[in-house]
């Protein structure tokens, strides 16, 4: 039975034509909304990720520069201010990992980054990746090849890094 017939018991074509194409275009209209939400969605998904990971890179290059220089504040600026440090059975904060740099100065130190994956999610995330170092010290030459992970939290808007596992490559 036509609408204009449930109302008036009379069918009314031209009633029922104007319906349906309302109704269809409702549709269209619900259809065309729920996909450009899909898309919007989707999109500040894929870009926002990419920034994060790209500003979490930042730190970790940022913090192995600071060891580099034996810039303390640099490494400060990286880290949160509860980092914590594993590495070869030893569980080290910021302050204690850079009195043992102190304890090996001087030298000279060129940290290379590879294998490096990176994920982030709102406001934490996590690396892996192989790092190899070339130390110059004055009583000689050392090359060291780790594989290490870090986690970060982004913390007024930065990314730090919080954590890091250190483990000799063999």
């Amino acid at each position: 039975m036509s609408i204009s017939a449930q109302f008036t018991g009379k069918a009314n074509p031209i009633f029922d034509l104007k319906y349906a194409n309302i109704e269809s275009n409702m549709k269209i209209i619900i259809l065309v909304f729920l996909a450009s939400g899909i898309v919007t969605l989707a999109t500040a998904q894929s870009t926002r990720p990419k920034d994060d990971t790209a500003k979490m890179k930042t730190a970790l290059t940022n913090f192995f520069n600071g060891i580099e220089t034996q810039d303390f504040e640099k490494l400060k600026m990286a880290t949160t201010t509860n980092f914590v440090l594993y590495e070869d059975g030893l569980v080290w904060n910021l302050d204690s990992a850079f009195m043992n740099i102190k304890r090996h100065m001087p030298f000279k130190a060129k940290y290379q980054l590879t294998n490096l994956k990176i994920y982030a999610d709102g406001h934490s995330g996590d690396a892996t990746y192989s790092n190899h170092v070339d130390f110059v010290f004055t009583s000689g030459n050392l090359s060291l090849d780790w594989i290490e992970s870090a986690t970060f939290r982004k913390i007024n808007g930065d990314w730090k890094i919080n954590f890091m596992q250190v483990t000799i490559k063999k």
